[in-house]
């Protein structure tokens, strides 16, 4: 089965370098429709569904970039939970000891009246792996997701061969961009392989 995992969009809060996760539910900006307008996802035959995140700015994407599909919202792949983080940009909080210290925790720490990364990670990769479940004993062949940059960081800091030994952050994806991945069964559930980003200028 083929995965496609797809970012969304720009905000105004992607623009302006905010910490925008779960708890903000903007649209996409002018850039973030004009990105859409622009990009080539790199699916090998028509798209029917297109599961996405239920925050709005995921689901607008998947709507531009996929006109003939149908969007399903997928609970539990909304973006990560910043608590009181949300909202607020890096130079705003500099001088904010719990911002410190959750960035000197290389942002692995629960974020206060947030989520921890392994709790976010926990939390999208469940929603995901039920997805692909079902649609491998429906015999699918190729499954889109539009979703978040953190979204893309968990499943792919999980389910590659090395996933555990890696920083999750290789796998950062810019609006609208995302990666294409070969899923195949395995004792651990599944396997991610034979990965290679797109929509990168």
């Amino acid at each position: 089965m083929r995965l496609v995992m797809m970012r969304h969009g720009a905000t105004a809060g992607n623009e302006e370098h905010r910490y925008v996760g779960k708890r903000t539910d903007e649209q996409l900006s002018v850039v973030g429709r004009a990105q859409c307008a622009r990009a080539c996802v790199p699916v090998t035959e028509p798209v029917s569904v297109v599961y996405a995140s239920p925050l709005l700015r995921a689901r607008q994407t998947a709507g531009l970039c996929f006109p003939e599909a149908r969007v399903v919202a997928l609970a539990g792949l909304e973006e990560f939970d910043f608590g009181v983080f949300e909202g607020r940009t890096a130079q705003q909080m500099e001088h904010d000891a719990d911002y410190r210290t959750w960035v000197q925790g290389n942002c692995m720490g629960e974020c206060p009246g947030g989520e921890s990364w392994k709790a976010f990670r926990t939390r999208s990769n469940a929603a995901l792996l039920d997805l692909l479940g079902n649609e491998l004993t429906r015999d699918v062949r190729e499954v889109v997701v539009v979703a978040h940059g953190g979204t893309i960081m968990a499943a792919l800091g999980t389910f590659t061969k090395d996933g555990d030994s890696q920083s999750p952050f290789q796998w950062h994806a810019d609006n609208c961009c995302g990666y294409v991945a070969n899923v195949a069964a395995c004792e651990q559930g599944f396997l991610f392989e034979d990965i290679y980003p797109f929509g990168r200028p």
